[in-house]
């Protein structure tokens, strides 16, 4: 009981002394310091976010940077490009600089160099550009502590569209989807792109890989066996899938050629075999569906005879549409994969250009 008392005691005398120095600090004229850190040294800024352009062209992607200008010059500033992939889960070296010294990487080598508009301009210039190349690129300036980044999308002009095998729809895992668009001259398509090709009207009912590894399909004209007749338009979303075990069809994009895709005149109809050694002797090859859709979308091929193309499959391309040639629609026309050795057709050539 002792114990507890003195304990009662000694605090009250503690909050009184507490209470005559607080008050003591009263009689002062007291102040409140803000401490400010210096604002930042370096930006980096573009006056694009997104640059667009076509496969074989040039792109500038514009990117400029600031200094301190108390700041004297750093010989070991650097500047770095990469190119982010479509699952965000890495990036791709594409060119780094830093005074004299200048490397370029992998399939960027030899085609990408600083524009150089001046010391403080760290834009990159991309030349003949490939259907690859098309994504999200990132500039980040290092200048000793200070760093700063900004994101510059690079598009392409192409065409959306979907693609499976002679096998039979829902047969392509991943790995064999990309094989598949490469064969067509083309690559599996992005989100973003599939999205922008849905805008533009593209309806289909089966769900394709696209390249982030997602399973998805556009649907403009909502029906039962699509997602169901009273639901709204849009890209249907399967989500994430794996790569290796599930199977689906595939969206693939292509963009402008360097040649000539035209409907081969011959006095008759050809098997496959016929049609591969046709165009040959005119010096071409049997055309591949990606250069028909791009014939089709960007340089408005309109011919209403059915022929083969390099997959075995029979096709056409309508960009006026007519009674007997797709009277609702303008589109790439699909005959199956008929019979190579009896089946007779017209045949689509390409003759590219050096």
């Amino acid at each position: 009981m002792n114990a507890l008392l003195l304990f009662a005691l000694f605090s009250l005398s503690i909050a009184q002394n507490f209470e005559d120095a607080y008050s003591d600090l009263e009689s002062y004229n007291l102040r409140t310091i803000y401490i400010t850190e210096n604002g930042p040294k370096l930006s980096v800024v573009t006056d694009q976010a997104k640059v667009i352009s076509r496969r074989g062209g040039n792109a500038t992607l514009p990117c400029r940077f600031q200094r301190d200008p108390a700041a004297g010059p750093n010989p070991k500033l650097r500047i770095k490009w990469t190119k982010l992939t479509a699952d965000y889960l890495k990036e791709v070296d594409v060119f780094v600089a830093m005074g004299y010294h200048k490397r370029s990487y992998g399939r960027f080598h030899g085609r990408v160099h600083l524009q150089g508009d001046g010391d403080s301009d760290a834009s990159l210039v991309i030349n003949d550009i490939t259907l690859e190349d098309y994504g999200r690129y990132k500039c980040e300036v290092i200048d000793g502590l200070e760093d700063g980044t900004v994101v510059i999308s690079l598009d392409l002009q192409g065409v959306v569209y979907p693609y499976f095998p002679r096998l039979g729809r829902y047969n392509l895992n991943f790995h064999d989807a990309e094989k598949a668009c490469q064969d067509q001259d083309a690559v599996v398509a992005s989100f973003d792109q599939l999205y922008d090709a849905w805008r533009g009207g593209l309806d289909w009912c089966n769900a394709g890989w696209l390249s982030d590894g997602s399973v998805q399909y556009p649907i403009t004209k909502p029906r039962e066996p699509c997602g169901g007749k009273n639901t709204v338009p849009g890209v249907r979303n399967y989500g994430k899938r794996d790569k290796d075990k599930n199977r689906y069809d595939v969206f693939c994009f292509s963009s402008n050629f360097n040649g000539q895709f035209y409907y081969l005149i011959h006095p008759g109809k050809l098997t496959y075999d016929e049609a591969v050694q046709a165009c040959q002797r005119d010096g071409a090859q049997l055309a591949k569906v990606g250069q028909m859709y791009t014939a089709w979308k960007l340089l408005g091929y309109d011919r209403c005879d059915a022929g083969w193309l390099a997959d075995g499959s029979v096709r056409y391309p309508i960009s006026r549409p007519r009674r007997r040639c797709s009277p609702d629609e303008a589109s790439v026309r699909f005959s199956g994969y008929p019979d190579r050795k009896h089946k007779l057709y017209g045949a689509y050539c390409f003759k590219g250009h050096n």
